[in-house]
């Protein structure tokens, strides 16, 4: 018997790298809802199927599109937050907006399950304990329960060193069978194995010997802001980790490294290199010039880790009991 499918509605969806993992377990989306005319291009490129908006979350009723109603989840990789004490009084703060309006969509939408990532301090700093206290009480008010973890992709599959804090939120009965996932036992492939072969695939000669230095996953891709400067593996400290995988991390490749490559030289990643670090999977089309391609996909949550949340979502939903655990109400 085929397995059972669920709906979903995502938010901020990006590059579609969440949507397609969450697919994978089992999550169909019935829109998807993004801000930025690149990504949605991308996702219309790669699932011209889905029903893709391009706009502003804050501006979206969903009393205009009741299809969004009682679908099984709402998921959203929201972007950056800043903490409640980092913010004035007075400050229009467009990541908290969209923070709040999320969890106001899901009291208009009333799904049975909600899915958030964010950044692991979220989840784990004082600094952010009023709003993961007014986000539980708001969950809690609204019939939901909330679970919040913070994951890291490398215990997943992903050959890098990136944490996600997660919210997870469901509604009666379904809460209860909620449990996270478990890391799995094989250790995440490292940067040589990851790329080792793509370094290689236009000759260069210190392909085998730099695969074998890249010896380790790497750090977490930076996708950085729209109003800074071009595409390039993050600040300082993610450059000089970057480094010691040699790696270029001051920019992007346009090409792979060819045979008139020197065989010492430092060589940089290529936009599909950066995707692969991501688990983004070939055909996944980004689309856009360079940096904003690189954007895409620095900013995107790796496919597996979305497979891996939406799978404990997904059995959830089924009321199959998975390993005890302890929720995190509050810090």
């Amino acid at each position: 018997m085929a397995a059972r499918r669920f709906s979903s509605l995502e938010i901020c969806s990006g590059a579609g790298a969440q949507a397609l993992g969450l697919e994978r377990a089992g999550f169909d989306p019935v829109m998807l809802i993004d801000s930025k005319d690149v990504a949605c291009k991308t996702v219309i490129r790669n699932r011209p199927h889905w029903d893709v908006r391009c706009l502003d979350v804050v501006d979206f009723d969903p009393a205009e599109h009741p299809e969004t109603y009682d679908v099984d989840l709402l998921s959203g990789g929201l972007p950056r937050v800043k903490a409640a004490a980092a913010v004035g009084p007075t400050e229009d703060d467009p990541e908290r907006n969209l923070l709040r309006a999320a969890i106001w969509l899901l009291t208009s939408v009333r799904p049975k399950a909600l899915l958030l990532e964010n950044v692991p301090a979220l989840v784990e700093k004082d600094e952010y304990a009023e709003d993961r206290s007014w986000i539980t009480k708001e969950l809690a008010h609204a019939g939901y329960t909330a679970y919040w973890k913070v994951l890291n992709a490398s215990e997943f599959g992903v050959p890098q060193n990136r944490k996600s804090g997660f919210l997870i939120a469901l509604a009666e009965p379904f809460h209860a069978a909620f449990s996270w996932p478990e890391p799995s036992d094989r250790p995440a492939p490292t940067v040589g194995e990851t790329l080792g072969a793509s370094m290689a695939a236009h000759g260069w000669p210190g392909a085998e010997r730099w695969a074998k230095q890249a010896d380790r996953i790497g750090p977490a891709l930076v996708g950085g802001s729209d109003h800074r400067g071009g595409g390039d593996l993050g600040p300082t400290g993610s450059k000089r980790a970057w480094a010691a995988l040699g790696v270029d991390g001051n920019s992007l490749a346009n090409e792979l490294p060819n045979a008139d490559f020197p065989a010492d030289a430092v060589p940089k990643l290529t936009v599909r290199q950066a995707a692969m670090i991501q688990c983004i999977p070939e055909d996944w089309i980004i689309e856009g010039r360079k940096t904003a391609a690189y954007r895409q996909i620095g900013h995107a949550m790796p496919p597996p880790l979305a497979e891996a949340v939406g799978r404990a979502v997904a059995s959830a939903l089924s009321g199959r009991l998975g390993s005890p655990h302890v929720p995190v109400q509050d810090h």
